[in-house]
């Protein structure tokens, strides 16, 4: 059976109270890059809207995409502390905010954003234009049904694993959306399923490497998490 992609807009209603954070990434080339985003003020009022309660419903769908959470600046940071070839082009998948595709166009990268709240797309557009970028692309997207034709050879995910029944579907997105040779690097702050995701990239022909971060923040909870760089088996290129 074909499964229908699941794609949400979360009301304007609920979205005119924002709030600007600010956030510094270190680049390779030892730059300090600032980068500004907006978000909504409070996901408690996404939480108790209408629309998202029916949404939940339908495909247990939540506003994750509303908050910065701490696997994108892991992602971020990691990012920024690599050389990458000019032009790369790079599929960031559940977005949110878009902090990771942020960075990958601050080092001279070529982003398509990706969600399936279109309002985060919103969201992720406004704070790349918030921080001068005008060149970049934006697409609704459920992982359950890659887009055809789409090859990338990078994809970047942060958070994405927070629940086992994702492990399946984001797998299968890599196979159909990375080139030969292309890498996902994924983040995530060592959930406990983080074995049965390092198991499925294994039986499913992918190797990876990991990278421990440890992520201090003034007046927050110190974070620990992993960055993935994941590639198929034998088709590494660098």
């Amino acid at each position: 059976m074909t499964v229908q992609p699941f794609l949400h807009t979360t009301p304007d209603d609920v979205l005119l109270d924002t709030v600007e954070q600010k956030v510094l990434i270190p680049l390779e080339d030892g730059r300090i890059q600032q980068f500004r985003l907006v978000l909504p003020t409070s996901i408690d009022a996404l939480l108790d809207h209408p629309a998202t309660y029916k949404a939940f419903a339908q495909d247990e769908y939540m506003p994750y995409w509303a908050e910065l959470w701490p696997s994108a600046l892991m992602l971020g940071q990691a990012l920024g502390q690599h050389v990458w070839p000019a032009d790369t082009r790079v599929l960031e998948v559940g977005c949110g905010l878009g902090l990771s595709g942020l960075v990958a166009l601050a080092l001279g990268m070529e982003v398509i954003f990706t969600d399936y709240d279109v309002a985060a797309l919103d969201f992720a557009a406004r704070n790349a234009r918030l921080n001068g970028f005008e060149q970049f692309h934006t697409m609704p997207l459920d992982w359950r049904c890659p887009p055809e034709g789409l090859r990338v050879p990078l994809m970047l995910a942060a958070d994405v694993i927070y629940e086992v029944r994702n492990i399946s579907p984001l797998i299968r997105l890599m196979k159909v959306v990375l080139e030969p040779g292309g890498e996902c690097w994924l983040s995530d702050p060592d959930r406990p399923h983080k074995k049965e995701f390092q198991s499925a990239l294994m039986s499913n022909e992918f190797e990876f490497e990991v990278r421990p971060i440890t992520l201090e923040r003034p007046n927050q909870p110190t974070v620990q998490g992993t960055v993935y760089r994941i590639w198929a088996s034998g088709k590494r290129t660098a």
